[in-house]
């Protein structure tokens, strides 16, 4: 596997993405020992404030992809990553509860803004069937660029002064900045024109496409498993050591990074896509059962069915999020890519603040057949996915049926190419121009 993206946008937007992420690792670190040790603030008060945060990020994703695509994505997300840069130095300044919650209302803004602009300029700089491998890189960095920033955090963390958290936060801020200046090295997408009639927020609308969001974003709720239940569920109630919960998050790490991009290959066609995405319900229920095994075995035992565990997990990761990509872009038009990105980021956002209280109250708070309960929950919904996806294909405007076409080269609404017209096997197309014209093209290179 290439560490690297070819040159060109695709390179640029993985080495920005680099960039901002070994900030957003040095935040994450350490935000809770910030806000509770040198603000004052309690573990709760902490609790609301990121929860009212992610309910900003749902309710600004699918507007902020809408103004993306009428300004113009490059310069939508530059801008949103300055903002950001400034508003993490506004933490510096917060002594209060109140402060905490307008800071970081406006910083899930800015977040909201950049994450809807990027899926834009995605569909507008690269070619329409590199876009998954493209997240697929974007991902893999993201996690190499949280990990890197994590570690260098833990050295002002260890330190445990005021003066080593504000280091740690005009780092990342910096890193915000520093990772705006390397996009602007990315091509211009000249914005699309408004729809002359109708809606404008047409993909609140789109009720399949809606449909899809929301089995994806309860599906995302696996993320934590990883992150919230499996540490309290190894430190509790298994017999494994508790070094095991860094054992794991490791191969997590690494595996997404080694194998990433080539697990986005089964994605390469919307089919393709829906089977990946059942495919993942599989093997996270999978996952579910080993964990809830792992707690009866002595100490060789439980450590052997969490190893087996986390690799059925990461599996069904991986097609997840590559199932994820590839039908978001696949059934998104091509003149409303912005919003249509930014309402699939909602989903995810919604689901990031289900989780833990879904997770934690099944997997521990039931035990065994708790698990078993987030198996099935999770293998219903990778069942869902590619009916949901076939409901989606009917509802799109019909052409003379031809050939099948890889989803990543299909219009984003109708099937046709981005660069010409066509359609899908089930029939959907359009002729170019009208609702299947499309979206800006770049007008410069880096």
């Amino acid at each position: 596997m290439r560490l690297l993206p070819p040159p060109g946008p695709a390179r640029v937007l993985t080495l920005g993405t680099l960039v901002k992420t070994v900030g957003r690792g040095l935040w994450l670190v350490a935000s809770a020992l910030f806000l509770t040790r040198s603000v004052g603030l309690s573990a709760t008060q902490v609790g609301i404030g990121l929860t009212i945060s992610a309910l900003v990020g749902v309710l600004a994703s699918t507007p902020s992809g809408y103004l993306a695509d009428r300004v113009g994505p490059r310069g939508v997300q530059v801008g949103a990553l300055f903002a950001a840069g400034t508003l993490t130095i506004g933490l510096v300044a917060v002594r209060s509860f109140p402060t905490f919650l307008l800071v970081g209302a406006a910083t899930a803004l800015a977040d909201a803004v950049e994450r809807g602009a990027r899926g834009a300029l995605i569909a507008g700089a690269i070619p329409a069937d590199q876009r998954v491998r493209t997240r697929a890189y974007l991902r893999a960095t993201t996690n190499v660029g949280i990990s890197v920033g994590a570690v260098l955090g833990g050295f002002a963390i260890a330190a445990d002064t005021r003066t080593g958290y504000v280091a740690l936060i005009l780092a990342a801020a910096v890193a915000s900045l520093a990772a705006a200046v390397v996009f602007v090295r990315l091509p211009s997408i000249a914005p699309v024109a408004a729809p002359a009639h109708g809606p404008r927020l047409v993909a609140l609308r789109d009720r399949p496409f809606l449909a899809f969001t929301l089995v994806d974003g309860l599906m995302s709720m696996h993320f934590s498993l990883l992150t919230i239940a499996l540490p309290l569920w190894i430190a509790g109630h298994t017999r494994a050591p508790i070094w095991m919960i860094s054992a794991l998050t490791l191969v997590n790490t690494v595996l997404v990074v080694l194998l990433q991009v080539r697990a986005a290959g089964a994605a390469a066609t919307l089919p393709g896509a829906a089977r990946a995405a059942r495919r993942a319900g599989v093997a996270i229920a999978l996952a579910c059962v080993l964990f809830a095994a792992s707690g009866a075995l002595p100490p060789a035992g439980a450590m052997g069915l969490l190893g087996l565990g986390s690799v059925a997990h990461v599996t069904g990761e991986l097609w997840h999020s590559a199932a994820g990509w590839g039908i978001s872009f696949g059934l998104a038009p091509a003149d409303a890519q912005g919003q249509y990105q930014g309402a699939y980021g909602m989903g995810y956002e919604l689901g990031k603040m289900l989780a833990p209280v879904v997770v934690t109250t099944l997997a521990l708070g039931w035990g065994v057949p708790g698990w078993l309960v987030l198996g099935g929950l999770f293998l219903l919904l990778g069942a869902l996915v590619p009916p949901v996806v076939r409901w989606a294909g009917r509802t799109r405007p019909l052409s003379e049926p031809t050939e099948q076409v890889p989803a990543l080269s299909l219009d984003r609404r109708t099937g046709g190419s981005i660069w010409q017209a066509g359609s899908r096997a089930d029939g959907a197309g359009t002729p170019t121009g009208g609702i299947g014209a499309p979206r800006g093209r770049a007008t410069t290179r880096p």
